[in-house]
């Protein structure tokens, strides 16, 4: 399945780091940006969150929130979100049915041998729960400012 912009955002409910749990319901009436990284604590997703939190004052300021989602276990995340001081919230989608219902569990390959994975994406989720826009195939640099640019066109 894949979504496009205008569709509703799949419902999840996720524990997430710091004790949180997140859901679709509880976020219902704000905009939010959902992204999914590879793996917590490696070099690019480390990148990437970092730049999200960079951002998070000026997100803040415009009433969005910052949700990152990996297939981790809820340990690896609790690390990665404590060494590199990550305040917002980080989820375990360790059965992958979020990033399977969001379309980016795929078919990956590595020295030709294929696998499967998470395919860093980034979704921006208007306060009706309706997808505002979609960032396939994440590249990491600029990636935070671009997101803050679609949600201040909100």
């Amino acid at each position: 399945m894949s979504l496009a912009q205008g569709d509703m955002a799949p419902d999840f409910t996720m524990p997430a780091s710091g004790g949180r749990t997140v859901s679709l319901a509880e976020l219902r009436g704000r905009p939010f940006v959902l992204y999914f990284y590879p793996k917590a604590d490696t070099p690019g997703c480390t990148k990437e969150a970092c730049a999200f939190q960079e951002a998070l004052p000026q997100l803040g300021k415009l009433g969005v929130e910052v949700i990152g989602v990996s297939k981790d276990k809820m340990k690896p995340i609790e690390k990665f979100a404590e060494k590199y001081n990550l305040t917002f919230p980080l989820a375990s989608d360790a059965e992958t049915q979020v990033a399977e219902a969001y379309g980016v569990w795929v078919e990956k390959s590595m020295y030709g041998k294929k696998y499967m994975g998470l395919e860093r994406s980034t979704f921006l989720i208007d306060a009706t729960g309706k997808i505002a826009a979609i960032w396939p195939k994440v590249k990491i640099d600029g990636h935070a400012a671009e997101v803050q640019k679609a949600i201040a066109a909100l």
